[in-house]
């Protein structure tokens, strides 16, 4: 399943990690003002397709840090540059 037939809650989230970058779940929640089940709904079907990935938070253990793979993936140097 591609992003445009994602459901509505995943496009949200996957566009609030494009803008805002790595956060926890408790982040996106208050970001984008969905209820934590339609969070973690949206973030399953996201991590099925493998369009985000998940971080350990060092911080605090108990929380995973949310990516968007795009944003992860480095972009290649020029060899002119």
């Amino acid at each position: 399943m591609q992003p445009a037939t994602l459901p509505p809650s995943s496009k949200t989230v996957l566009r609030i990690l494009d803008d805002g970058g790595s956060m926890t779940h408790k982040d996106i929640v208050s970001k984008s003002r969905l209820a934590p089940r339609t969070v973690r709904y949206a973030l399953k079907k996201l991590k099925e397709r493998g369009l985000i990935i998940e971080k350990f938070n060092f911080r605090d253990a108990r929380q995973i840090i949310y990516q968007n793979r795009s944003s992860y993936v480095e972009k290649p140097q020029s060899a002119f540059a």
